[in-house]
């Protein structure tokens, strides 16, 4: 028989216990139509990158499938029918994953990334270089930071010493130089 991963995504408002007697109901399905429901995962509520009916937040839950396409297709109608379910997603892969899926290898680690935190939550103040008291540790050297500073604020800067060669940047005149014109 095929494999499948389907993941489906409840209301915010349903509570767990409900989630995990909508899967129940779904892996009743795949049963009884000769399947099997190898993992069930629950990713918990999460927040989505977008509203869906009216919905910030889903409960969201992986289920591995080893059933004929005739189950999957009457759980995935099962689903669409369902009010608590916002989305669905069935697709068919080659072999089942073994172990906690990425996502809960991620959670387990504390790497959701569903809050960003600011840069300067995140470095704090004390890292940012302050103008007043001037550059700090992590300030990179400006153009006019790698030249010394010898005159003081109230000197004229020093005349560039004159060069032998002729300055070629203005135009000659041509009159003056005896030319046709």
């Amino acid at each position: 028989m095929p494999f499948y991963e389907s993941v489906f995504i409840a209301r915010q408002d349903v509570s767990t216990s409900q989630v995990d007697g909508l899967t129940d109901t779904f892996e009743k399905i795949i049963k009884d139509l000769g399947g099997s429901v190898t993992k069930k995962e629950s990713w918990g509520l999460r927040t989505m990158a977008y509203r869906v009916k009216k919905n910030r937040k889903g409960h969201y839950v992986l289920m591995n499938i080893d059933a004929p396409a005739d189950a999957i297709k009457e759980m995935g109608r099962q689903m669409h029918l369902n009010e608590d379910v916002i989305r669905h997603l069935t697709t068919r892969v080659d072999e089942l994953e073994e172990g906690p899926s990425a996502v809960l290898r991620a959670k387990e680690r504390g790497d959701d990334r569903g809050r960003r935190s600011g840069r300067d939550e995140e470095n704090g103040y004390d890292n940012r270089p302050s103008f007043d008291k001037g550059p700090g540790k992590d300030a990179k050297p400006g153009p006019d930071d790698s030249k010394p500073k010898d005159a003081k604020a109230g000197d004229k800067p020093a005349p560039e010493a004159e060069s032998s060669q002729p300055d070629d940047s203005e135009p000659k005149d041509e009159k003056a130089e005896g030319g046709d014109a």
